[in-house]
């Protein structure tokens, strides 16, 4: 009987095998010459060779430049064709939305930003993500034709079993129910929902505080609170998606951790030291240089410090990362004066840092996700 793909140690298998490995190394390096590729996969240069005509036959792959050689002419190098399929990141606020497109090489796309109505009449779940996908699009000079996925972070928990929303913010014309299942229905798309703490900490694992550690837990602190656990690259999600929820912890003094360290408790905090703003953004941004920074930053750090405790005695991590625009506008500043106060009232001394990711990192961490999926799709593409 003539060897089938599917067989062990058939030709056909063999070459799928070179084939994937060789788009695989361009999708994690970026452009090589024929030479590169065979040094990486060890093939040799007349395979190696095979490999790269079969790929461009497949429309996978493209001359996109070249390099000088010490010797004879220039080689030419090969990239990844990703006109075939985009996905798109998104940042779903209470009135705004914040999106970007993204490819299979994980290139940098420019972020978009869409306003939304107040009212529930007005909005609909397909249509806040439909307006972002077409925003992402616009911004980066395409069109939504080639947009086969998206990765959406909602202020919210995400059950895993149901899909079902759960501790959700402001989301009107929302469903609570079943809402991936109707977002894939209208849109016509693949979509992954998750809660945007959760997403932010991918982003800190993959290019952030978390990246050299085994474990870590990113608390958020804005207008909402939040805690996203990585357990050795997996993020703990807990039976209902609603692990993390942790501005519902009730505290002394206060209704609960919201309460004591939201966005409103930060106003009202900042306000009594005399730094003014209506919004969040603008007390931090005030904050930035007034001469009461330290004072408030020291009286913020304590109430973080009520939320930071708990996570010490169940988990222990090795890192507790605070993030989100509050931990990002208290700076390492903070994390030392959180960490002192901890050591000081109680008998944990943990290392705390302070988020190293450049800035959006929901949609970072939403491109990182969606990004693995374009990766599999291109690479399912080889026969």
């Amino acid at each position: 009987m003539d060897g089938t793909p599917s067989q062990p140690g058939t030709p056909g298998l063999l070459r799928a095998m070179n084939d994937r490995a060789a788009l695989a190394l361009l999708l994690e390096h970026g452009p090589l010459t024929r030479a590169q590729i065979g040094e990486l996969t060890g093939l040799s240069k007349p395979t190696a060779s095979q490999v790269v005509a079969r790929l461009e036959q497949l429309d996978l792959i493209d001359v996109v430049g070249s390099v000088a050689a010490v010797r004879g002419p220039s080689a030419v190098t090969y990239g990844v064709r990703t006109h075939r399929a985009h996905a798109v990141a998104v940042d779903l606020r209470p009135h705004r939305v914040l999106s970007t497109l993204v490819d299979a090489t994980g290139g940098e796309h420019p972020v978009a930003e869409v306003s939304l109505a107040r009212t529930a009449s007005e909005r609909s779940a397909v249509g806040d993500i439909s307006a972002a996908i077409q925003a992402a699009c616009e911004a980066a000079g395409t069109t939504p034709d080639t947009v086969v996925a998206a990765a959406v972070g909602v202020q919210g928990a995400v059950d895993p079993r149901t899909d079902d929303l759960a501790f959700v913010g402001l989301m009107p014309g929302w469903p609570r129910k079943a809402v991936r299942p109707q977002l894939e229905d209208g849109l016509g798309l693949n979509v992954r929902i998750d809660n945007d703490v959760k997403l932010a900490a991918v982003a800190e694992r993959v290019e952030g505080a978390g990246h050299e550690v085994d474990a870590f837990a990113l608390l958020w602190i804005g207008d909402g609170l939040g805690l996203a656990v990585d357990l050795g690259g997996t993020l703990h999600r807990g039976a209902a998606g609603g692990a993390g929820e942790i501005g519902y912890l009730p505290v002394t003094g206060a209704k609960d951790l919201q309460d004591l360290v939201g966005g409103i408790a930060m106003g009202k905090l900042a306000r009594a030291h005399g730094v003014r703003g209506r919004t969040l953004d603008s007390v931090l941004a005030e904050l930035a240089t007034h001469p009461a920074k330290h004072a408030v930053l020291g009286e913020l750090a304590e109430r973080v410090a009520v939320g930071v405790i708990p996570v010490l005695a169940v988990l222990d991590p090795p890192v507790v990362v605070l993030g989100g625009p509050t931990g990002a506008a208290g700076g390492q500043t903070l994390a030392d004066l959180v960490r002192g106060h901890i050591r000081r009232t109680t008998r944990w001394s943990p290392h705390i840092s302070v988020s190293t990711v450049a800035d959006h990192p929901v949609l970072r961490g939403a491109r990182s996700v969606v990004g693995a999926d374009l990766r599999s799709r291109l690479l399912d593409l080889v026969p």
